[in-house]
Order: structure tokens, then sequence, then C-alpha cells
């Protein structure tokens, strides 16, 4: 096996010492493979924590300055009035292609008109024996449990 070198320093004098010599101790002993695993556990040991502590290089960032990112740019707004009332705006999410025309009021669904656009309804003012009910106090019993559980730690 290669003897390793420890660089000691004790009492100003830089002595190096073979780690085999450290372990002599252990070699005394009838368990020869109790031996041979502490040996390798401690020159993994000293390699790693003395012989190379603190001199690697530090890492850099690879190709830092090199490549400029690109500034990603949003969709251009529309400031022309007659389009906007006749066209459906941003609807059109392929490259190729227009937004499509609006029609008239009574070519669309009923329902359409009636969709609730603000916030979301309180437990309290929607029907108990409706699904959107069920829905709404599942969620808010998870948002309770997750605000009670938030701090716990295991």
């Amino acid at each position: 096996m290669r003897s390793y070198y420890l660089t000691a320093w004790c009492s100003g004098l830089v002595r190096k010492m073979s780690l085999s010599s450290l372990l002599s101790c252990f070699r005394g002993t009838n368990i020869h493979h109790f031996s041979s695993h502490v040996e390798l556990c401690a020159y993994t040991v000293f390699n790693r924590q003395c012989l190379a502590r603190g001199y690697a290089k530090k890492a850099t960032p690879k190709g830092k300055g090199k490549m400029v990112k690109e500034v990603l740019k949003g969709p251009e707004v529309c400031r022309d009035p007659e389009k906007l009332v006749s066209y459906a705006i941003g609807v059109n999410i392929y490259k190729q292609g227009e937004d499509p025309p609006l029609k008239p009021k009574e070519e669309y669904p009923e329902w359409l008109f009636q969709l609730n656009l603000g916030p979301p309804k309180k437990l309290n003012e929607v029907d108990p024996d409706s699904r959107e009910y069920w829905k709404r106090l599942r969620k808010e019993h998870m948002w309770r449990f997750n605000r009670l559980h938030k701090g716990k730690r295991f």
C-alpha cells in the first residue's frame, strides 16, 4: 500500500509522519480485517480533510460573459379601436393566422353572458345541495388544514 504522509504542525516545526505509523496500534491486534478496514477509512478521511483542504481551485461559472441572454418580448399591444371592436384580439394562439372576428350577440349561447366574472362566491352564498358547494367546502378544509400544519415540524 502506498505510504501517505500527513503534515503535522507541532511547536512551529513541520514534521512528516506516515499514516501507517499512526495506525500501528491497530496492527497489533489479531483481527486483520478490522485493521485493514480502519486503515482504509483513515486514509480516506486524512486524504479528504488534511491533504487537500482548501487548496482546490474555486469553481468558476462556465461561459460567463460569453453569451448574452436574449430578452423575451411580449406580444404587441393593439391600439387600433376599430380592430379592438371587431376582432377577438389575443385569441389566436398560433404564429400564423388572424384573430377571429366577433359575431353578433345572438350567435353566442346564453350561458356565456351569465358566467360569474367576479370573485368566487362564499360558502354561505352557495346552495348546499350543489356540487359547487361541496367542492368549495373541500377547498376551504384543505386551506384550513394547511394553515394549521404550516408551522409544525416532523
